[in-house]
């Protein structure tokens, strides 16, 4: 009994919570972008810097989407989430991303999509594209 007791916290702990959260904003994320065109290349692609949530191509141009869910605001807007520090570490990925697949001569961007899930009218789904430049010591091509 103390097993499936101790299974039962993991499972519906706020850090469970936290992390059902977040996939199902990314996966809302990755449905919205798709229906506007994009083609979605990866999700939660885990690197030496952290995690891209999503890559994709908008066109020719290869985007890397950071999603930030909330259920409420009380801590601020989701987007403020995406600190200098988150920029530099998405931009070192990136950067070993693209040199994995031998595209360092493709455009790519930054774009943000903010969610705050509350309430029962459903989720407020903002995106920000270009919503930030390559950050970091030599950019992009250190």
């Amino acid at each position: 009994m103390l097993k499936l007791w101790n299974w039962l916290m993991r499972w519906w702990s706020p850090a469970a919570a936290t992390v059902t959260l977040g996939n199902r904003g990314e996966t809302l994320a990755a449905q919205f972008l798709e229906r506007r065109g994009f083609t979605i290349l990866e999700r939660q692609l885990r690197g030496p810097y952290g995690e891209l949530d999503l890559v994709a191509l908008d066109t020719d141009t290869v985007v890397f989407i950071e999603v930030k869910t909330r259920a409420t605001n009380v801590a601020g807007d989701p987007t403020e989430a995406v600190t200098r520090s988150k920029q530099k570490k998405i931009t070192q990925s990136a950067l070993v991303y693209l040199k994995r697949r031998g595209w360092l001569q493709r455009r790519c961007r930054f774009d943000v999509v903010s969610i705050l899930w509350q309430g029962s009218d459903g989720p407020e789904l903002h995106h920000y594209p270009a919503a930030f430049d390559a950050t970091g010591f030599g950019q992009m091509y250190s």
